[in-house]
């Protein structure tokens, strides 16, 4: 018995009554006495005050406020059972279906060589990806969680920032050698081939030495939107162009790539990934693990 007046035991009784439509109906279901059930419906009436059934000579009809007061229980008890559905999958394993959309890029270069270790950790998971670059779209009635590239728009969704890095501009060693690099952002536009689209700007911002400039990317530069496309083609000679720092780690230590312009910044982070699920007060486990392992992907 709480502060409220009534109690909280008296719920599933009330939820089946209104379900079944009859007292003897709901006894039947939860094999008690037709006497416990009566004894419920009238202290709960008691105890908050309003007729929650109208009685007919063969059944039971809610009421207004019992309508209100069931879609609350309905909701309580659907608390309860998650509540005790996630407890007891804190201590098992995660299990079932988990549908997840990830935009492509992040995909590829980041989730997909980790997946073998996360099925080799969490085998009953039944893995859905979907690649898609508008995946927060997909959230309502498709998947479980999508990881979206740059702003959010949609309030009503829960967000965990998974990677957000500076742009850099970059160039092969092979362009390099045979175009010398001058000093400016005159120099610095003369070899800027092919962008990702998002960066194809008129007045893109930069910082010439941490003072603003703005450069134009949008005449003469050709633009896709994909970062690795843009990279596969500064790989193999197209010129230099601005990059996610993320999406050129391993190719500038193993040398394929090397930074240039390093005193010609960006306004702007590199495209921020989030990943994004709907506001549930508790989230699955195998939600929850999924997350983690994408914090983990991104570290």
């Amino acid at each position: 018995m709480g502060a409220m007046g009534w109690k909280l035991d008296d719920l599933p009784i009330f939820v089946a009554i209104a379900e079944q439509g009859s007292i003897t109906a709901a006894a039947d279901v939860l094999a008690v006495p037709k006497s416990t059930v009566s004894t419920v419906l009238a202290r709960l009436e008691r105890d908050l005050g309003v007729r929650l059934m109208a009685r007919t000579s063969r059944n039971l009809r809610l009421t207004a406020e019992g309508g209100t007061f069931l879609r609350h229980a309905q909701a309580i008890l659907e608390q309860a059972r998650e509540a005790d559905t996630t407890m007891a999958g804190m201590r098992a394993e995660p299990t079932g279906r988990l549908a997840v959309a990830l935009p492509p890029a992040f995909c590829q270069e980041i989730v997909a060589p980790r997946l073998a270790a996360f099925r080799a950790r969490y085998p009953r998971i039944a893995l859905e990806l979907i690649v898609t670059s508008r995946g927060a779209g997909l959230l309502r009635d498709q998947v479980d969680l999508a990881v979206v590239v740059g702003p959010l728009e949609d309030s009503d969704l829960v967000s965990r920032t998974l990677l957000a890095g500076p742009l850099i501009w970059v160039a092969s060693p092979a362009y390099l050698a045979r175009n010398p690099l001058a000093e400016g952002l005159e120099a610095l536009r003369n070899h800027v081939q092919i962008c990702e689209h998002r960066y194809g700007l008129a007045r893109l911002p930069v910082r010439v030495a941490g003072d603003p400039a703005q450069i134009d990317l949008a005449q003469g530069v050709w633009h896709v939107n994909s970062p690795l496309a843009v990279r596969e083609a500064v790989l193999a000679g197209a010129g230099v162009a601005p990059l996610p720092q993320h999406y050129c780690r391993s190719q500038i230590a193993n040398g394929r790539l090397i930074q240039v312009f390093t005193q010609i910044t960006f306004d702007i982070a590199a495209s921020t990934l989030t990943a994004v699920y709907l506001s549930r007060r508790l989230m699955s486990p195998r939600l929850r693990v999924f997350l983690d392992f994408l914090s983990e992907a991104c570290r």
